[in-house]
C-alpha cells in the first residue's frame, strides 16, 4: 500500500501530465478553429464574441405605456426599472394615471 506522501507525489506528477496534454491539445484545437474561420470567412462578431452591434431585427421595439405621472412636472414613469426621485419612497397610488 502506498503512503500518503507517495500518493501526493503521484498526484502532482499526474496533474503536470494533464496540464501538458491539455496545452498540446489546445494548440491543435486553436489552429483548427483559426483554419475553419479562414475557410468560411468567419469573424469573432459572427461567433458572438466581437464588439460589433447585434443584428437588427425587423420587429420594432415597442415601448411600455406610462403608468405614473408627476403632476408638478408632467414627467411619466412606466413602473419598470429604478423609480425616479419624484416617486421614490412615496405612495404610488396618488401618481397613477387614470385610464
Amino acid at each position: 500500500m502506498s503512503s500518503y506522501q507517495d500518493l501526493l507525489v503521484q498526484r502532482e506528477k499526474l496533474e503536470k501530465q494533464i496540464e501538458e496534454a491539455k496545452a498540446k491539445e489546445l494548440v491543435r484545437i486553436i489552429e483548427d478553429i483559426k483554419q475553419k474561420m479562414a475557410d468560411y470567412g468567419l469573424t469573432l462578431t459572427d461567433l458572438g464574441f466581437g464588439r460589433g452591434k447585434p443584428a437588427k431585427t425587423n420587429r420594432p421595439r415597442l415601448g411600455v405605456a406610462p403608468k405614473y405621472r408627476d403632476p408638478a412636472s408632467g414627467s411619466t414613469w412606466s413602473g419598470r426599472g429604478k423609480p425616479p426621485k419624484w416617486i421614490a419612497e412615496k405612495d404610488r397610488n396618488q401618481y397613477l394615471i387614470q385610464q
